[in-house]
């Protein structure tokens, strides 16, 4: 068992983000992901797990957006993904000076961009723990969609070449601290993109091989031998299976099953080595009323477990 401290959780004391934010992506819903998640009592929750919580408050993040924001070259919505995600950085960043472990609740995964460039100014040497079915890290030459939230770990590690309007991200990542778990839905670009960077992926089918225990194993070590590096887990529930989170915008069949969502962060957890999580895309406006109870309490849930749940 990893022996890291983080050097800014001297207390148990959280600072939760709510990030209702969906200007990564052309479905709507997925901003009321932050006030559901909260409205189902994770607050409370996590307070019951002996932890010290700081809860930024709903802001209004469509102030942000500009009057103007046409396309840049591929690109949609650029502008107000930058002023955004830049905003959360800060957040993010001000919570872990404070000694606090950074939780924000997306929203797309396009705040992954500004959730792990908060963490990277204060533990420069961070590990990127990303669960997903999706890779997440096309460029402006190699996106169809456009969809920011499927390019912010390109931008992180610096591939992406330059965008003035996301002037403010800075490459803050390596490829031997990003480790992929859940992959398999990956673009064609996204595969050579992997390949190209020797970038860590454990998809489906390695979870398949060997099981979630040896793959939480080997990811870990991967990231952080020896526990030598603090931990950003990014948790993207449509890394799930749809049977298990259905309420989410772009499910991908055979994904993780209950169990093996709760075990990655049980393991993260016990690694001793989590400064900051994400938890990402829950859309409650999909699918019926008991999907969105399904999700939204295995998300609480993904987030209990990751703070220190434990099933005995």
């Amino acid at each position: 068992m990893s022996t890291y401290k983080p050097k800014f959780l001297p207390h148990q004391s959280v600072g939760v983000i709510p990030v209702p934010f969906s200007g990564g992506q052309k479905r709507e819903g997925v901003d009321h992901g932050p006030v559901k998640i909260i409205e189902f009592g994770l607050l409370d929750q996590l307070k019951e797990l002996g932890w010290s919580v700081t809860f930024d408050g709903h802001r209004d993040y469509t102030q942000l957006r500009p009057a103007s924001d046409p396309p840049v070259g591929r690109l949609l919505n650029t502008r107000y993904v930058s002023a955004v995600t830049e905003s959360v950085a800060a957040s993010v960043q001000a919570h872990l000076e404070k000694g606090s472990l950074a939780l924000t609740l997306g929203g797309d995964h396009s705040v992954g961009l500004g959730t792990f460039s908060g963490t990277a100014r204060v533990h420069p040497d961070a590990a990127l723990i990303w669960v997903d079915a999706h890779a997440d890290i096309n460029t402006p030459e190699t996106t169809d969609s456009g969809n920011i939230h499927g390019c912010p770990v390109s931008f992180l590690l610096g591939i992406a070449g330059h965008v003035k309007e996301l002037g403010w991200v800075k490459p803050c990542l390596t490829p031997n601290r990003l480790v992929y778990i859940g992959l398999r839905d990956v673009d064609a670009g996204e595969k050579k993109i992997l390949k190209e960077h020797g970038i860590k992926a454990f998809s489906m089918h390695e979870v398949d091989k060997y099981g979630i225990a040896k793959v939480m194993e080997m990811a870990i070590d991967h990231v952080s031998p020896r526990g030598s590096r603090p931990i950003h887990l990014s948790f993207d529930v449509d890394a799930l299976d749809p049977s298990v989170a259905p309420s989410t915008g772009t499910p991908v069949r055979g994904g993780l099953t209950f169990r093996e969502g709760h075990y990655i962060c049980e393991a993260v957890h016990e690694s001793g080595c989590l400064v900051a999580m994400d938890l990402m895309e829950v859309n409650p406006t999909l699918e019926d009323d008991e999907a969105v109870f399904q999700t939204v309490t295995i998300g609480c849930s993904l987030v209990r477990c990751a703070l220190g749940e434990t099933l005995l």
